[in-house]
């Protein structure tokens, strides 16, 4: 099976799909950051700017920056903030000199970026020393339920979509490939935190509907079925999920928070 692509070229499509929930996941890793003000700051992956809008509404930066590699995201988040600047670069070649900012954070992009150790090396390079360095990437295996439900159904019914669940797909996105991830780096005092925010969605509908617009991965695969298949992944799915007795559904999506400071010599 053909691996469908994430499409990081449309803010909206984005915003509609997975980032509605972005903004309060941003808080709650702001929350256990503990930032100080007056702190400089480097978003890696800064995609649509959930984080960066966090940061610039929470934690009185003296100066933020976002940097993306998708030209169209980084544009769309700067429509969005006001008081940070947003560059379009690699996270494995940050535009930045050693030893710059106080907080240099990702969210949920580390798992994207083709080379993270590189990526993270980046960051931890142009941290100051002293600085902490953090990161936080959705519980795909686990508690991010909007989509574990959703591949688990599909595989249930067609063992070939395996390489598509996020859950296979990126092993990084656990507690302990991320924490070696951050004390291999020469991180320290690193930390994990669950970060759990409720997604609630007023009937099954309301939740089957975004994997029906074909952007990303789940909804490429699901408009990638014919008519058949793609009403027996709804049934199975709505079979599946658990439902209040009012017809609502409410689940978990977790993401889990990597934080380490830099040696400050």
């Amino acid at each position: 099976m053909n691996m469908p692509s994430e499409k990081w070229a449309s803010g909206d499509a984005y915003e509609h799909f997975m980032g509605r929930w972005s903004a309060e996941v941003a808080a709650l890793f702001l929350d256990q950051l503990q930032p100080t003000a007056d702190s400089a700051w480097l978003d890696v992956g800064c995609g649509t700017g959930a984080l960066t809008r966090v940061i610039s509404s929470h934690a009185q930066p003296r100066t933020t920056v976002g940097v993306d590699s998708s030209l169209d995201f980084a544009r769309y988040a700067s429509q969005r903030n006001q008081g940070a600047t947003f560059q379009t670069a690699s996270a494995a070649a940050l535009p930045a000199r050693a030893d710059t900012f106080d907080f240099v954070v990702s969210g949920l992009a580390l798992n994207f970026f083709p080379q993270p150790e590189q990526a993270l090396r980046e960051c931890v390079r142009v941290a100051k020393p002293g600085g902490i360095v953090a990161a936080y990437v959705w519980d795909y295996a686990g508690k991010m339920e909007f989509l574990r439900y959703f591949w688990d159904a599909a595989l249930a019914l067609d063992a070939e979509a395996r390489p598509l669940h996020e859950g296979y797909r990126f092993p990084i996105c656990q507690p302990d490939p991320l924490q070696q991830l951050w004390q291999g780096a020469g991180l320290q005092h690193v930390a994990l935190h669950a970060l759990d925010a409720v997604t609630v969605f007023d009937s099954f509908e309301r939740y089957w509907q975004p994997f029906t617009f074909g952007n990303f991965p789940a909804p490429q695969y699901a408009l990638s079925l014919d008519a058949e298949r793609r009403q027996q992944l709804h049934d199975r799915l709505q079979a599946d999920i658990p439902t209040e007795t009012d017809g609502s559904i409410q689940l978990i999506a977790r993401a889990w928070a990597v934080m380490g400071q830099k040696p400050s010599s």
